[in-house]
C-alpha cells in the first residue's frame, strides 16, 4: 500500500475530490514504477488516495502475474478486496497490470466480481478506468492497448517508495527467449526509452527528494540496442552521474551477455555508480542453460565475473537461481552447488522452477517432483547463508557510508540504514547507533558487529 505520497505535478489536481481510492501495488519494482505513474494520473483527474480499503468508491490492484506464487498472491488480494466490496466497505474494485494482462478476459470468468480489468499498456488510462468503475458503467468491462512501439513516460509519479530512493524504468518489455519466461508475452519486444527522457524523469526524481536512483528493466544491458543501433547503458550511466542532487545510482537487471569492458569500466569509474550489481544467471551447467536458451555458457560467465572483479573494486554481486528445472540431474544440480560456494556471491536468491502456461519449458520433458525442488532450494539456501554470514563478519572494524532508510523501530538512538551493498526490500540492513538522522542522509559509519545477514555500526561523522 502506498506510504509515502510525493507528485511533482499535485498542484494541477482539482480542489474538489471526484471519489476516494484506495491502491494496492503488488510484484517487482518495474510494476511499482507503473503503479505510481497510474497513482500520479488519478490524483490529476481529481481522486483522493487513502490509506487503506476500508471505506474507498474503489479500490485499484496492480497484480503481478510472473509465476504461479505471485499469481495466486494478486488473486487472493482480489479476493479479499471483493469480499469487502460485498459487506459494502469497498464502492468498486478495479484490477490491473501483469495478472490481468496475462489472462485477460478468463480473470473476469474467475472473479466476475470485478468491475474493471486494465491491462499493463492501458495505464495511461487508469482515471477513465475507474470513472467506469465508480459510475457502474458495465458496456466495457475490460481495457487492453497494444505493447508501445515507444517506451512509455514515466514522469509525474506519485511515489509509494521513501521519498530518498525511487526506481527509474529505462526500457520496457524484452527480447529475450528464455523458455521458462512468460513476461514477453505480457510485457512486449524490448523498446528503450530515450536517453534524453530518462535524464529527465531522474532530474524530476531528483528535484523531489531522491538521493538513490536505482535503474530497472527487464534487461539493462539491452538498452540502447534497439533504438540506437547499439548498446548505451554505460553512456546513460555517465549522464546520470551528472544529476544534481543524486548521490548513488544502482542498477538492478543486468544480463551477463552485454557486460562488456566498456561499460565495467564505466561501473568502476564512474563516482555516483556503486558498486554493486544485480546479475541473475540462473544456472551454471551448459547442458541446463542451453535448455533455458540463455545464450551464455558456464566458460563465459566465470570469464564475465572474473572481469567485473578485476575492474570493480569492492563489488557486491547480487545473483538469482533457478533450481529444478526440467531435466535437471543430480549432477547438474551438484555442479551449480558447488559453483555457488567456490564463487561466493554477496547476495543470491533460488526459486524453484515455476511451471508457466504457454512457455516453451512447459513441453519440455523431465519436469520434476515440487519436493525434489523445494530440497534443491534448501540446500543452495542453507550454503548461501554461511557464505552471507561470512560476509558480513569480514565487514566488522570496517568504516564506510550508509544511506539512512529511517528511525530503528525496536531500539532508541539507533537507525536502520543500507551500505552500497545492499538494495531496499531484498538485501540486508545497518543498525547504526547515531542521533539526529533522517531518512535520506548519508553518514559515516565503523561496523562493530554482524547479526546474521546485518550489521550493526555507530556513526562516525555527520551526515550530508
Amino acid at each position: 500500500m502506498p506510504t509515502t505520497k510525493s507528485l511533482p505535478l499535485a498542484s494541477d489536481a482539482p480542489a474538489t475530490p471526484k471519489g476516494s481510492y484506495a491502491f494496492i501495488s503488488l510484484g517487482c519494482p518495474k510494476n511499482t514504477v507503473d503503479s505510481e505513474r497510474m497513482l500520479g494520473k488519478l490524483a490529476q483527474d481529481g481522486y483522493a488516495l487513502q490509506p487503506d480499503a476500508d471505506g474507498a468508491d474503489v479500490v485499484v490492484v496492480n497484480t503481478c502475474g510472473f509465476i504461479e506464487p505471485a499469481r495466486q498472491e494478486s488473486l487472493g488480494v482480489i479476493r479479499e478486496m471483493l469480499a469487502l466490496k460485498k459487506q459494502g466497505r469497498v464502492g468498486s474494485v478495479v484490477v490491473a497490470g501483469c495478472l490481468a494482462e496475462r489472462h485477460k478476459d478468463l480473470l473476469l470468468q474467475t472473479v466476475p466480481e470485478v468491475d474493471q480489468i486494465v491491462g499493463v499498456f492501458g495505464r495511461e488510462e487508469i482515471a477513465e478506468v475507474v470513472d467506469r468503475a465508480v459510475q457502474h458503467r458495465e458496456e466495457q468491462r475490460s481495457l487492453f492497448r497494444p505493447a508501445p512501439v515507444r517506451a512509455l513516460e514515466d514522469t509525474a509519479r506519485l511515489r509509494i517508495t521513501p521519498r530518498h530512493y525511487a526506481y527509474l524504468k529505462i526500457s520496457e518489455g524484452c527480447d529475450r527467449l528464455c523458455t521458462y519466461c512468460a513476461i514477453p508475452k505480457m510485457r512486449g519486444k524490448h523498446v528503450t526509452k530515450p536517453m534524453e527522457e530518462v535524464i529527465r524523469e531522474a532530474k524530476e526524481l531528483a528535484t523531489d527528494g531522491v538521493r538513490e536512483l536505482i535503474i530497472v528493466a527487464q534487461d539493462s544491458t539491452y538498452y540502447g540496442l534497439d533504438l540506437y543501433g547499439k548498446t548505451r547503458l554505460a553512456e546513460l550511466l555517465k549522464q546520470l552521474d551528472a544529476v544534481d542532487g543524486l548521490e548513488w545510482v544502482r542498477l538492478l537487471y543486468a544480463y551477463p551477455e552485454y557486460m562488456d569492458d566498456d561499460l565495467l569500466r564505466t561501473l568502476a569509474d564512474t563516482p555516483k555508480v556503486i558498486p554493486y550489481i544485480d546479475m541473475p544467471l540462473q544456472h551454471i551447467n551448459d547442458r541446463v542453460l542451453k535448455r533455458m536458451i540463455r545464450r551464455v555458457d558456464r566458460a563465459a560467465t566465470e570469464d564475465l565475473l572474473d572481469r567485473m572483479r578485476r575492474f570493480i573494486p569492492n563489488l557486491a554481486i547480487r545473483t538469482t537461481f533457478i533450481v529444478g528445472f526440467p531435466g535437471e540431474t543430480d549432477a547438474e544440480y551438484e555442479e551449480l552447488k558447488s559453483f555457488v560456494a567456490e564463487r561466493k556471491f554477496e547476495r543470491l536468491g533460488v526459486f524453484p522452477y515455476s511451471l508457466e502456461p504457454g512457455t516453451p519449458a512447459e513441453k519440455l520433458d523431465g519436469h520434476i517432483p515440487e519436493d525434489v525442488k523445494q530440497a534443491r532450494v534448501a540446500g543452495i539456501m542453507e550454503l548461501q547463508q554461511g557464505i552471507a554470514f561470512d560476509y558480513a563478519a569480514r565487514q566488522v572494524g570496517r568504516e564506510m557510508d550508509v544511506i539512512v532508510d529511517g528511525p530503528d523501530p525496536e531500539f532508541a538512538n539507533h537507525f536502520r540504514g543500507r551500505t552500497t551493498a545492499d538494495s531496499p526490500e531484498i538485501d540486508c540492513e545497518v543498525r547504526i547507533k547515531a542521533k539526529n538522522l533522517r531518512p535520506g542522509d548519508f553518514v559515516s559509519v565503523k561496523v562493530t558487529g554482524a547479526d546474521g545477514y546485518d550489521l550493526a555500526a555507530r556513526a562516525l561523522r555527520a551526515a550530508h
